[in-house]
């Protein structure tokens, strides 16, 4: 027997996975009101890098996942949802000393073996494909099927064709349960309260008050660069560019006991525009809202010394974006633990933009009893003892 679908639902958040929890929502039928603190896409998803890739991932949940939400912007794009938005491109992860090339040879094995298409090309063989390279680049590989995404845009095409409204400038206060505490009864916000049969939290760093886990969800800062326009330079880029020593920055902060560090990675994307996005830090402490010399120098060090070209190139902007983290270094996803009408989606840190549609379609599969694209077991908020406002 189906179980009885709800006719109406609360989402909390409208960057890219509030968005695309609503537009799933709407597609079946479902009234959806969209509660926004400032306005969608102001946060972590109108500051993200937008790479739709699996290129960096290790084996695991989180690479299965973002093989799923790769396949989906294939999927949405191909339908016209988000035609033109969605670039697809290769991901080419380049080694530049001998221990990035013993990472990145165990790195393509790995990407192979989970039935990833890789080839590894050697430095003679990326040169010729790859001419805007440094000579100092010794091998690659190159992932294939991959993607890039603006997170705002994509939003905007979500929302757009769900027909949903945003309640712009309207912080969430507290989720009141009833008095079995089971049931989340309202929602109060700032502008009154408001009520419907299940609730949705995708509020990035917000959810942390709400659901009473600020020493399980943090904040982690991320800067990136973006180039004047330079079409020659950037038709010569078959794909992005990633430094081995990406893979080496990435997870370096999921330890709950590790210290406060910065990682430094190399990311360069060339943009539709003619453009490029170079990036980038992670970073768990300092100003949160502003660039800072040291790590723009550094990046631009970097990407020269990969990309010679870009020498020549204005920096027309530097910006960072907050994203959300969780110290297990894994998303929270599914239903809100006690709770029978409860779900949250939030902790996808820099794998939002590729991760939001899949795992908004599948909240939206669980909260209707169906089988779910992704397989959210591994990411059950109810691995963390909840504690404080819903407890």
């Amino acid at each position: 027997m189906q179980p009885r679908l709800p006719s109406t639902a609360i989402v909390i958040g409208s960057g890219i996975v509030g968005a695309s929890v609503a537009y799933f929502l709407a597609r079946r039928g479902i009234a959806v009101r969209l509660i926004e603190a400032v306005s969608p896409a102001a946060e972590a998803t109108g500051a993200a890098d937008g790479a739709v890739s699996v290129a960096s991932k290790k084996p695991g949940p989180m690479m299965q996942a973002a093989l799923k939400g790769v396949a989906l912007f294939g999927e949405l794009a191909d339908e016209g949802l988000l035609a033109g938005a969605f670039k697809r491109r290769s991901t080419f992860i380049v080694a530049a000393s001998e221990d990035e090339c013993a990472v990145l040879e165990a790195h393509a094995s790995a990407l192979a073996g989970a039935g990833v298409r890789v080839d590894t090309l050697d430095g003679k063989t990326l040169r010729a494909r790859f001419c805007a390279l440094s000579p100092g680049a010794r091998m690659a590989i190159e992932v294939h099927g991959e993607g890039h995404a603006i997170g705002y845009q994509v939003v905007h095409r979500l929302l757009t064709a769900a027909n949903v409204k945003v309640s712009r400038n309207t912080s969430v206060q507290e989720l009141m349960l009833d008095t079995n505490g089971q049931r989340i009864t309202k929602v109060t916000t700032s502008r009154g309260d408001a009520r419907a049969d299940i609730v949705v939290l995708a509020a990035g760093n917000g959810s942390a008050g709400l659901l009473g886990l600020r020493d399980i969800l943090r904040p982690r800062k991320g800067q990136l660069l973006i180039t004047e326009r330079a079409p020659a330079l950037n038709a010569a880029m078959p794909g992005a560019i990633m430094s081995g020593r990406y893979l080496l920055s990435k997870g370096s902060q999921t330890s709950a006991k590790a210290a406060p560090g910065r990682g430094l990675g190399l990311v360069i994307d060339p943009l539709v525009t003619g453009q490029f996005l170079i990036g980038g830090t992670r970073e768990d402490f300092g100003d949160r809202s502003t660039n800072d010399i040291d790590a723009v120098s550094q990046i631009l060090r970097d990407a020269v010394a990969l990309v010679p070209g870009l020498a020549s190139l204005r920096l027309l902007r530097s910006f960072a974006g907050v994203r959300t983290a969780v110290v297990d270094g894994l998303p929270l996803v599914g239903r809100i633990p006690g709770t029978e009408n409860g779900f949250v989606a939030t902790g996808f840190e820099g794998d939002g933009i590729c991760l939001g549609p899949v795992m908004g379609k599948s909240i939206v599969q669980m909260i209707c009893g169906e089988p779910t694209d992704v397989d959210l077991s591994v990411f059950d908020p109810s691995r963390f003892v909840l504690s404080g406002a819903l407890q």
